[in-house]
């Protein structure tokens, strides 16, 4: 079962975000952490070709032309001195996609997620995809929790416009 949450809680979805969970809701019974235990690159390509068909440039692979490359810093005569990648990035660089598995909460991957969408050049939006089911504990519950204290505290202003949480 796909779930879903967009923080802040006081904003609703915009059409895009709309969009991006009808893609997970599509694929939901080939990637539901219920029933299939998938890595995060798995989870990527059963979406790709629903992201790229609403208008998303998608990570094929792990190789440096494969992979999703967005702006960080600009030296010298506009040349990029430092980027992140990004598994998705909508075609007007607005949107970045972050699919997680395994390493979602128990590294805290999600917030190296977080930290890096912040820094993307001319990034308004993250979506933040983790497995509901990952051994004993469900991460998309880990990551909403710290992401509703984030946002009540009101102690930490992100740059974005906001996250959209996805649990598969």
């Amino acid at each position: 079962m796909i779930q879903y949450q967009f923080f802040p809680r006081s904003r609703g979805l915009t059409d895009e975000m709309r969009q991006i969970v009808d893609c997970f809701n599509i694929v939901n019974d080939k990637i539901t952490s219920e029933t299939n235990d998938l890595v995060s690159n798995d989870v990527l390509s059963i979406l790709r070709p629903h992201f790229e068909e609403i208008g998303f440039d998608v990570e094929t692979g792990k190789s440096k032309g494969e992979k999703i490359d967005v702006p960080v810093l600009f030296g010298v005569d506009n040349r990029i001195d430092k980027s992140f990648y990004a598994d998705a990035l909508s075609h007007d660089g607005r949107i970045v996609v972050e699919v997680e598995a395994g390493q979602a909460t128990e590294n805290n991957h999600f917030l190296k997620d977080i930290f890096e969408a912040c820094m993307m050049f001319d990034v308004e939006y993250l979506v933040l995809a983790v497995r509901n089911k990952y051994r004993t504990h469900n991460d998309f519950d880990r990551v909403y929790t710290f992401l509703e204290t984030l946002y009540i505290s009101n102690r930490l202003h992100l740059p974005l416009k906001g996250i959209l949480l996805i649990g598969y």
